[in-house]
């Protein structure tokens, strides 16, 4: 007589599941946050609702709101104000929020300076060229503030490093591109940062560095966009050819800040 259903024994397979990766409740609302806002459903300048209600309304813990809302902060969409008028405000990214997420790359990356410089060299060219389109009076008055600076052989290195920097910066800000801005912030401070200036910046450079600043902005008050590139062109591969002769390492070592 067969075994009763209730007596037999019962096949049974082995299942194999894998760990799943959950995410964390404050994740998931700042994504839908974040998404929002890049949206534009949440306009610059636009209060978030109030913690309470965010609770209220996503059924989350306050724990939890406060870290969407900390992560939306972190990453440059909202602003937090405290008091009576406070609360979490939105702002659209910016070329702050290049140049930053930028410079953690290169920090946690490890990038070699070779690969900075080259990557200037690519992106540069093309900032000055957008710089001899779009350059307004105020672009020109910041070009020739920072390279006049720069012409004076008596001020110490740091102030002429500083100004060489305002100088390029100022090249990217005339192009009226933020992404492009953004990446010369990071490159520039990086480049700037971790490379051994004193062993090649003497008068002569900084009367080369001068003459080839002028020469750039002069294409780009022109509104040349072709002499403007091949001026910028020679200008970054002649300094990635002098970093490269004294720098005896290809990691860079950045400060913060």
């Amino acid at each position: 007589m067969p075994d009763s259903p209730s007596t037999s024994t019962v096949a049974r397979h082995p299942v194999q599941l894998q760990p799943m990766q959950v995410p964390k409740a404050s994740d998931v609302l700042a994504n839908d946050l974040r998404e929002r806002i890049l949206r534009g459903e949440f306009p610059s300048g636009t209060a978030l609702p109030p913690e309470r209600e965010l609770v209220s309304q996503t059924q989350m813990s306050r724990t939890t709101v406060r870290e969407a809302l900390r992560i939306l902060e972190v990453q440059g969409l909202v602003v937090i104000k405290t008091g009576r008028s406070g609360g979490a405000f939105v702002q659209q990214p910016g070329g702050d929020a290049v140049a930053s997420s930028v410079s953690l790359l290169i920090r946690g990356q490890q990038l070699r300076l070779t690969a900075l410089l080259e990557t200037r060299e690519a992106i540069e060219p093309a900032c000055a060229a957008l710089a001899a389109k779009y350059r307004t009076d105020d672009d020109l008055a910041a070009l020739d503030a920072a390279n006049t600076l720069l012409g004076d052989l008596e001020i110490p290195l740091e102030q002429f490093l500083q100004a060489n920097v305002d100088w390029h910066l100022a090249v990217a800000t005339a192009s009226h591109n933020e992404l492009l801005t953004g990446f010369m912030t990071a490159l520039s401070n990086a480049i700037y940062s971790s490379t051994e200036n004193t062993a090649f910046v003497d008068d002569e450079v900084r009367k080369t560095t001068y003459k080839a600043h002028k020469t750039i902005t002069d294409a780009i008050r022109a509104g040349d966009p072709a002499v403007a590139t091949r001026r910028m062109t020679k200008h970054v591969h002649g300094y990635a050819e002098a970093v490269v002769q004294v720098e005896q390492r290809t990691e860079i070592e950045l400060r913060e800040g």
